[in-house]
């Protein structure tokens, strides 16, 4: 305690700025203590609150975005009951996935996330192989969906533009160039905007909560296609278009999955954060509520609103949004100013995504897990960012995205590799806790107790396990090439070439994270 005491003002906490003065001091020694006792020197700046880590969280979701961009898919499962129904049963599934994830980074705060989970609550036997597994999944599911982001935004782009050109048709590689645009402003601003980054998270909290008002007015006064009735809005499904029949509705919840499904993505955040084990874990836990609520807003409009289904599975470039709301707003011109709002939310939401992955990125390397991990977990100490790592995360992306030029539905698979890959590294933790009956969680800062997280515990591993399933799917039946769904290829493709760098070099030098002399979780 010593060291304490020697960095309170002499003469003792006079003022409210010695108090507040000291108590952040303190504070600050607390995290770093916490995380010296996780095994890690701490190399990043402490400079992000709760309600930045929430609305990064909520950044990740974008909420208009991560519905809007994959909409096709619900309006293919059935229209309305599956989307407003649908994001229903998801907000309940996936808030257990991140009761679940909260207890774990409460437990365990560090930017190693869930690889250093499994390894920590693992028996010795098996962490060091299930940290790797876990890690690398964690790492394909950071690359991919941040990836899927970014050539989300290049295609509504393409399908804005096609709301004044209605014939026109954008080739794969001015798509990719867009796309290669994104990746590159994103990179500049993470790498050289740290200082600014839980403002921009903020700007972007404010201005999507706008958008989504904007866009509830705007729909439901113009609603030029005309308004369903209240039955119809939040009951109507044709189960016709997919080729699924009945099992059309799970189809269609597909938007909803994937706008939650990095809500456990902050968790790279833990060592930027003032006191981890209570602020990293609310944010987590309140990005679904808060970002559901807010969705209602969103989804009850388009639904009641709504075009006829047919006419919207023909939309441009697979972008239902756009053509939606061009002709609900009737004119190219309104339709152009909400897809514009959408634009700049998913802009917003490539900069939070790429900054966490590009964390994961650096925290893996840490732990010599990749290729040339000592270059890749360098920090740049004027910018305080792990900017290799980030120049890895970029070139990834762009280099995965030149597959679209080759087949457009290989490419469609990434969007499913990032949630199954997502979902797994998920699952291995709150699987391996579970099988230690809650031992480590339970003694957590913030838990959920013993018997309703062993409830929620399950609740999340069998969504976990069904969203695996669902994400693996063709979304249209009869299976064509175009179609089909390669996320399992793809996937299992991933993780063979990361058994093959183990098996070749990695065992070598992968020894897992370090070992956890504990936390003070009470001081």
């Amino acid at each position: 305690m010593s060291f304490i005491k020697e960095k309170i003002p002499q003469g003792g906490l006079s003022t409210v700025a010695d108090f507040e003065q000291g108590h952040t001091q303190l504070g600050t020694i607390h995290d770093v203590q916490n995380l010296t006792m996780l095994g890690y020197k701490p190399e990043l700046r402490r400079n992000r609150s709760m309600f930045t880590l929430l609305f990064q969280s909520l950044a990740i979701a974008a909420i208009p975005y991560g519905f809007g961009g994959p909409l096709i898919s619900a309006i293919f499962g059935g229209g309305q009951l599956p989307m407003f129904l649908g994001w229903i049963v998801v907000l309940i599934l996936g808030e257990c996935i991140a009761l679940s994830l909260g207890e774990l980074a409460s437990r365990y705060p560090t930017s190693a996330g869930p690889y250093y989970w499994s390894f920590q609550l693992a028996s010795p036997r098996y962490r060091t192989g299930l940290s790797f597994i876990t890690g690398w999944t964690w790492l394909i599911g950071n690359w991919t969906i941040t990836l899927s982001v970014n050539f989300g935004f290049a295609s509504m782009l393409a399908a804005a533009v096609s709301l004044f050109k209605p014939d026109f048709t954008i080739e794969a590689w001015q798509l990719l160039l867009i796309f290669y645009a994104v990746c590159v402003l994103t990179f500049f601003i993470v790498a050289f905007g740290n200082g600014i980054l839980p403002l921009v998270d903020t700007i972007c909290a404010i201005f999507t909560a706008i958008s989504i008002v904007v866009t509830c007015i705007c729909l439901s006064v113009k609603a030029d296609v005309g308004r369903h009735s209240p039955s119809y809005t939040l009951g109507n499904y044709d189960t016709s278009l997919s080729g699924w029949e009945d099992f059309s509705f799970w189809i269609g919840i597909l938007p909803a999955a994937y706008t939650f499904s990095a809500i456990g993505m902050i968790s790279s955040m833990a060592e930027e954060c003032g006191d981890p084990t209570v602020k990293l874990p609310n944010a987590i836990a309140l990005c679904i509520p808060v970002g559901g609520i807010a969705g209602l807003f969103f989804i009850i409009p388009l639904c009641a609103t709504l075009p006829d289904l047919a006419d919207v599975i023909t939309a441009p470039v697979g972008q239902a949004l756009p053509y939606i709301f061009g002709r609900v707003m009737g004119t190219p011109g309104g339709g152009l100013a909400l897809t514009i709002l959408v634009l700049i939310i998913t802009l917003f939401c490539s900069i939070s995504i790429t900054c966490a992955a590009s964390r994961c990125t650096w925290a893996f390397a840490r732990d010599n897990a990749i290729p040339l991990s000592r270059l890749w977990s360098k920090i740049d100490e004027r910018h305080g960012t792990p900017i290799w790592a980030l120049v890895l995360t970029t070139l990834i992306e762009m280099l995965l995205g030149i597959i679209n030029l080759g087949s457009s539905s290989a490419f469609l698979a990434f969007v499913s590799v990032g949630v199954i890959s997502l979902a797994v590294s998920y699952g291995i933790p709150i699987a391996i806790s579970l099988f230690h009956f809650r031992k480590e969680v339970n003694s957590a800062k913030w838990t959920m107790g013993k018997y309703l997280g062993l409830v929620v515990n399950l609740l999340a591993m069998l969504w976990i396990l069904f969203e695996v399933v669902l994400f693996s799917m063709p979304t249209v039946l009869p299976v064509t090439e175009v179609n089909m769904n390669y996320a399992i290829v793809v996937f299992v493709g991933f993780m063979v070439l990361s058994a093959i760098w183990y098996g070749i070099y990695a065992h070598k030098v992968y020894q897992g994270p370090p070992e956890s002399d504990g936390l003070a979780i009470d001081s």
